[in-house]
């Protein structure tokens, strides 16, 4: 029976935040600031005959909760929706706040819990090595994976240190 071999080592290494990152549109600016300025000195690459920026979002994911109230403020219900971006994420809560057909079936009324919100989006990296690696993020960690030189490492957590709500 053949043997598997090694052919690779990947790394992946998690900071956990103190606090989650406060909103939406915050942690949108933190995305949106690591396309645009390029802190990790990625490259453009060409993969299967297509052209690829050095930084770009790979998947992202956002939840809304929202939880149904009676007169006495007690929960009674919830909901959540995963929607592909913020924007639809903000579109989707609005119509569920706004449908009293609904708030009549569920027996209360909508209230949105932001607090319990839930973000995810992973970029797509290109490091000038020719690594290709991955930084996600989510509203409580910051993780960095699928890398094999440690400076790739080390130039993401020195810009995570800049960033105070990722400390």
């Amino acid at each position: 029976m053949a043997d598997f071999i090694e052919t690779s080592n990947t790394k992946t290494a998690t900071r956990k935040l103190a606090s989650p990152i406060a909103d939406a549109a915050s942690f949108q600016g933190i995305i949106q600031s690591v396309i645009d300025n390029n802190p990790f000195e990625c490259t453009d690459y060409i993969q299967n005959n297509a052209t690829h920026s050095g930084v770009e979002v790979n998947r992202e994911s956002y939840t809304a909760k929202i939880v149904f109230e009676d007169n006495a403020a007690e929960k009674i219900g919830s909901l959540s929706i995963k929607c592909p971006t913020v924007s639809s994420m903000n579109s989707a809560t609005g119509a569920i706040l706004a449908d009293a057909d609904l708030a009549v079936a569920v027996g209360g009324d909508p209230v949105r819990d932001a607090e319990n919100d839930t973000y995810s989006c992973q970029l797509k990296c290109h490091d000038t090595n020719t690594e290709i690696y991955y930084v996600t993020f989510s509203r409580e960690t910051v993780r960095v994976s699928s890398y094999q030189d440690d400076s790739i490492l080390a130039k993401v957590e020195t810009w995570a240190d800049t960033i105070a709500a990722l400390a």
